[in-house]
C-alpha cells in the first residue's frame, strides 16, 4: 500500500430525532452523486472539529446550526484526487435540531435531497460501508 500524501481531517453529524416509532429514530441523510449519505465536510482553518461538524452539517442541509448531543468515533478511508493519494479522518457526533427546521440540500456542493430516515433503513439505504459503520455505532449507543 502506498503511503498517503495528504491527510484531512472533516467531521460530520448523525442528526436525529424521534419520529413515528419512538423505539427507533430517525436520521438525516443527503442524496450526493448518486449515493445517500451523511453531512460531513473538511476543517477550515481555525477551526476545532466540533465546529466543523455543526458547520458542514448547516452548509449541507440548510439548517441552523445543530446541537452536539455526544461524540460518536471515527472514519477513515483513502481516495484519490487529482492524482494523490488523500486520507481522510473524519470525527463523528450525534446531534439534535433545537427549534423547527425547513431543510433545503446545498444544490451547489451537488446535495439533491435531504430526508429523514428511520435508522434501520439509514443503515440499508446508505451507499458507504464507513457511513454504515458509524450508524451501526450510534445505534448501539442509543440502545444503551
Amino acid at each position: 500500500m502506498s503511503e498517503t500524501e495528504l491527510k484531512i481531517n472533516a467531521a460530520g453529524g448523525i442528526v436525529f430525532r424521534l419520529g413515528a416509532n419512538p423505539k427507533e429514530p430517525e436520521v438525516l441523510l443527503i442524496f450526493r452523486n448518486d449515493v445517500w449519505d451523511l453531512p460531513k465536510g473538511k476543517t477550515e482553518v481555525g477551526e476545532s472539529i466540533e465546529m466543523c461538524a455543526v458547520r458542514e452539517v448547516a452548509e449541507e442541509v440548510g439548517s441552523s446550526l445543530p446541537a452536539i448531543v455526544s461524540e460518536l468515533d471515527t472514519t477513515y478511508h483513502e481516495y484519490s484526487e487529482k492524482g494523490k493519494l488523500v486520507g481522510k479522518t473524519t470525527y463523528w457526533f450525534s446531534m439534535i435540531f433545537t427549534k423547527a427546521e425547513t431543510l433545503k440540500p446545498q444544490k451547489e456542493e451537488g446535495i439533491e435531497k435531504v430526508e429523514w430516515v428511520p435508522l434501520q433503513q439509514a443503515i440499508e439505504k446508505t451507499g458507504y460501508e464507513n457511513i454504515k459503520v458509524i450508524l451501526r455505532k450510534f445505534q448501539v449507543q442509543k440502545k444503551a
